[in-house]
């Protein structure tokens, strides 16, 4: 005899942010998509059919800056309030959060913990609530008490991201369709890492999320999860975490442990994909190369990680550089958050010869603003995410200037600006690690070791915050104790 499943109540909802303290930028309404109802629920692709999903409020902003206290305020308030609603109509059996895990909030420490318990004060401890996260997230011992099930991206860069909501969700409905309560085993380890040091195209971090699969798959376990944490915030939760879910509480408990003392055992292990240098030595060294494109990672000031985009430091090297500066080698720079510069480009027009202020625009005062002088070679009206952009040329280097902040992640995004980094010495990206479309595109890559509010040495960033002793802030520091902690649903 088949059984028809009975037909669950989940809520789904969240924010979804990475945020730097040590950026300048601050992110409110004009950096958040926010979506709600149908819409909401059109991010998600594949829903349990045997499942009323209850839509509630979900944003979603490119990493910046700390969220403001009034956009955290009222998108909160709505989904609290959305949940209670939907809570009070007809009983809901799970809420499903889609977070990230380092947003920081101004006056609001450890956010999405926050968020978590006023979820949990609304459903109470009976509704199963899950998360997916990204791994550069932070597990605090408030958002582990108060979700019954966090599973986090197991790729860096993060190409299994729609495969992790899709087993946070998954997840949740085997559980209610099982009857099935979990237990987490939580740990901490003391290391703060940035994630361009932990891409899981290397080891030691390949073998340590190759570990994950084996472990979920044991009698007893629902899921495992890593975490890197957020370096670039300066809050007490900033550290990597071990999470192991399921019904066997002795056998959660060995395997987070394993994996903890493995993740502190490789802590000085982990190191950049590529060759890495300063930005003047970078910059040789792709002049010096023989085949293109050739990349090089304005890392400090990477917006996908938490940076400001305005920083204009690398486009003072390469305006230095003799070569570049004389047109006999040529550069793109992509790119750098300047409305005041860009819309003085597009009222001049394509041809035109321009002097613009470029950088600060938000906030950043590590240096002062660069002159940028040549010709507007390129204008592209309303591009979604960076808005205006106009590119100036000056010598043999071609600077992006945008209206908005703007990753490059994809070579369409340069042609569609008549630039190829085929066709140029040398070509820097405010990013990390590099993505799937610029890796495979790449013949050459260094990492730009440069400044701005998501600074790869970290120890230079002066954090005050984070809970001490961690490595690599404290490199003699003793050994840990891994024992987890058990938390009953």
């Amino acid at each position: 005899m088949i059984t028809t499943p009975k037909r669950w109540r989940i809520a789904v909802g969240g924010i979804h942010i990475e945020s730097s303290t040590f950026s300048p930028h601050r992110a409110g309404h004009a950096d958040f998509t926010v979506v709600r109802g149908e819409e909401l629920l059109g991010r998600y692709k594949a829903l349990a059919e045997h499942v009323e999903w209850v839509p509630l409020v979900h944003a979603r902003a490119l990493p910046g800056g700390a969220v403001t206290a009034g956009f955290y305020r009222e998108t909160s308030a709505e989904l609290i309030e959305g949940l209670t609603a939907a809570h009070a109509e007809a009983p809901l059996d799970g809420v499903y959060l889609d977070i990230h895990g380092a947003m920081s909030v101004e006056d609001v420490p450890d956010a999405e913990g926050d968020l978590a318990a006023r979820v949990r004060a609304v459903v109470g401890t009976g509704v199963l609530v899950s998360a997916s996260m990204d791994p550069h997230g932070n597990v605090s011992r408030r958002l582990v008490d108060n979700v019954d099930l966090l599973t986090s991206h197991r790729m860096s860069p993060h190409e299994d991201s729609p495969l992790t909501i899709q087993r946070a969700q998954d997840k949740l409905v085997e559980c209610l369709d099982g009857g099935v309560r979990p237990h987490r085993a939580w740990v901490t380890v003391p290391v703060l890492l940035p994630g361009e040091k932990a891409c899981t195209r290397d080891e030691p971090a390949k073998g340590l999320y190759g570990r994950l699969p084996a472990i979920e798959a044991l009698d007893g376990v629902i899921d495992a999860a890593i975490w890197i944490g957020y370096a670039w915030a300066d809050e007490p939760r900033c550290r990597a975490a071990v999470v192991v879910s399921g019904t066997d509480t002795e056998l959660i408990a060995a395997k987070a442990e394993e994996l903890a003392a493995a993740w502190w055992a490789a802590r000085g292990d982990f190191a950049f994909s590529t060759t890495s240098a300063d930005a003047d030595s970078a910059i040789s060294a792709a002049l010096a190369a023989d085949e293109r494109p050739f990349f090089i990672s304005d890392s400090g000031d990477n917006p996908t990680a938490g940076g400001s985009g305005d920083v204009p430091y690398t486009l003072t090297r390469l305006l230095a550089h003799p070569a570049l500066a004389a047109g006999e080698a040529s550069a793109i720079w992509a790119s750098c958050v300047a409305p005041d510069a860009m819309a003085a480009c597009v009222e001049a027009g394509l041809g035109a010869q321009v002097t613009v202020r470029v950088g600060g625009d938000l906030g950043y005062d590590g240096g002062a603003s660069v002159e940028l002088s040549g010709e507007v070679t390129s204008i592209l009206r309303g591009d979604p995410t960076g808005g205006d952009i106009a590119v100036v040329t000056s010598g043999g280097v071609h600077a992006v200037l945008t209206a908005r902040r703007k990753p490059y992640h994809y070579i369409a995004d340069f042609t569609e600006l008549g630039l190829d980094p085929s066709d140029v010495d040398a070509t820097v990206v405010k990013i990390g690690y590099l993505v799937p479309d610029l890796f495979d595109a790449a013949k050459g890559w260094i990492m730009g070791l440069t400044p701005g509010g998501v600074d790869q040495d970290i120890v230079r960033l002066g954090h005050v915050g984070v809970e001490r002793p961690i490595f690599p802030l404290d490199e003699a520091m003793a050994d840990p104790d891994f024992t987890p902690v058990i938390i009953a649903s």
